[in-house]
């Protein structure tokens, strides 16, 4: 009898070990990109970003350029798609999931790039802090491209409270999402460290790059200045309600118009009841459409006796729209404009047009608008300047930076959030709001369409707020404020002074490994003469 001795293949144990390395990193970057997801409002996880993050750099830790893009990317898609289904609703069916999931693609392809080029600089001294340069730089090209920009999940978009949002008035956004950031991978580190995976790093130095972001947060928050420097405003601002159908809402705009009168009409009778006065009244953005004027909206404001700043939709001589927001005075009507500049791909211009074509047809219903050139950032109304950015410019720098040079005292942000449906948008819009509060240390007034509305106190924090799909108003009195952040006065110098810093470390990562190779391989070719 004779038996058959099979050699087992020594090539199986490494490619078995090697599919569940994949398999487990695959997977702790899909959670950690999840995680991130989490973080963002309506959820008050903020904590969360820097743990995101921690399982970011663990994951792409030792891996080469091209597997790091890969584990990235995959952190990327597990935030960006469920953060952005709110696309599926304002799209609707004619569109199909092709949007969402090309546009949570391009997002993820930053974040792809940011994994690789991490790998390039946390060889570095202080790696953390070059890696975590490299993840807030890839940030401003987000912010023109695809689409003319889509910066909607930033990192810093996650910190409407928390330790780190008071940065926000020393260098915005940038050095806020660098603030968390910085503490995910500084945990990283420390991780590696205590490992043994990553012996040159030191542990002081891990720690201090963990701890520093988190001090300097709470350090700030002090200089946070919330009180009145130019008298108070009492302000009200009316939610009417719309429809819950997304894009066909454009169809609907004397409903929008028929429902806003309605809800004014109701918070009149309220604020005499009450023996209350106001001193400014606010309409969302598009709540009506109008050429020269509009009877109804006239009558509306001289019943209430104070200038009202409204969201219009405005034709223009040559047939063309901009999406407005407008002083409408008691006596003399409407006059100043100031006209949105960031319009919204696929809702208020298609961007190539013929290739959407041939996804659907629908995009032949969407008449391109016509941008505003930045004129009147900061409106003339109610005794002060008032700064206006509407809807999806409140996800820009700019806008808001404009309207405080221009002297607003008060924010307003008119939106209309009834075309991305019930889901998570208005909440992550309103977590923008509140960012902005802190960073230019004003009150910030979201008056929408059909929620969330809100009046933002310039500490960020919340005074008054509305529901979703209900028709509402609110009154509340806000500070009126002149004095300018560090981060009005630095402007886009922290933006592109931490790119600048990014292209450096990766260009110094660079340097460093060329010279290591070539020193390895000088070292081999005396070895083999010798």
């Amino acid at each position: 009898m004779s038996s058959t001795v099979t050699n087992p293949d020594p090539e199986a144990a490494p490619r078995k070990r090697f599919s569940r390395a994949w398999l487990l990193r695959f997977l702790v970057a899909a959670a950690s990109g999840f995680t991130l997801y989490l973080s963002f409002a309506p959820r008050p996880l903020w904590w969360l970003a820097p743990l995101a993050f921690t399982g970011f750099a663990l994951v792409v830790h030792g891996r080469r350029f091209r597997g790091a893009f890969g584990y990235a990317f995959v952190f990327g898609m597990a935030f960006f798609l469920p953060l952005l289904t709110w696309l599926l609703d304002f799209l609707g069916p004619d569109f199909g999931p092709w949007p969402w999931l090309g546009l949570a693609m391009a997002l993820s392809v930053y974040l792809g790039f940011g994994g690789a080029f991490t790998t390039v600089v946390w060889r570095l001294p202080l790696g953390p802090l070059w890696a975590a340069l490299v993840i807030i730089a890839l940030e401003t090209p987000r912010a023109w491209f695809p689409f003319g920009g889509f910066p909607w999940g930033r990192v810093a978009f996650s910190q409407p409270e928390g330790a780190f949002v008071s940065l926000a008035s020393i260098g915005g956004a940038p050095l806020v999402g660098l603030a968390v950031v910085l503490t995910g991978f500084g945990i990283a580190a420390l991780c590696l460290r205590l490992k043994g995976t990553d012996p040159r790093r030191s542990l002081v130095a891990a720690s201090v790059l963990t701890l520093v972001p988190v001090v300097a947060g709470l350090a700030v928050w002090p200089t946070i200045g919330t009180e009145a420097q130019d008298g108070e405003l009492t302000v009200a601002t009316v939610q009417g309600n719309a429809p819950d159908i997304g894009l066909a809402l454009e169809g609907r705009r004397d409903e929008l118009r028929n429902n806003h009168l309605a809800e004014s009409a109701r918070l009149l009778q309220k604020l005499k009841a009450d023996n209350t006065k106001i001193d400014l009244l606010i309409w969302p953005e598009t709540a009506m459409a109008m050429r020269t004027g509009d009877a109804g909206v006239d009558q509306m404001v001289r019943d209430f006796g104070k200038q009202a700043i409204i969201g219009a939709l405005v034709r223009l001589p040559d047939g063309t729209a901009q999406n407005s927001a407008l002083v409408w005075d008691p006596v003399t009507g409407p006059g100043q404009r100031y006209a949105k500049q960031q319009l919204v791909p696929f809702g208020e211009y298609v961007p190539a047009r013929e290739v959407a074509k041939l996804v659907t047809p629908f995009v032949d219903s969407v008449a391109n608008m016509t941008p505003g050139d930045g004129a009147n950032a900061a409106l003339s109304v109610a005794g002060t300047k008032v700064g206006v950015f509407i809807c999806y410019e409140t996800a820009f720098d700019y806008p808001a930076r404009e309207s405080v040079a221009d002297g607003a005292e008060l924010l307003v942000v008119p939106t209309n959030n009834a075309w991305y449906g019930p889901g998570e948008m208005s909440y992550q819009q309103l977590a923008m709001s509140r960012l902005r509060a802190v960073e230019h240390g004003r009150s910030v007034v979201v008056s929408a369409t059909s929620g969330v509305s809100a009046i933002v106190a310039p500490d960020g924090s919340i005074t008054a707020s509305t529901s979703l799909f209900t028709a509402e108003s609110l009154v509340g009195r806000v500070p009126l404020r002149q004095q300018t952040t560090l981060s009005d006065l630095l402007g886009v110098t922290t933006e592109y002074g931490l790119l600048a810093l990014a292209i450096a470390g990766v260009t110094g990562g660079y340097v460093i490994r060329f010279r290591t190779r070539r020193a390895s391989a000088a070292k081999a070719t005396r070895e083999a003469a010798g």
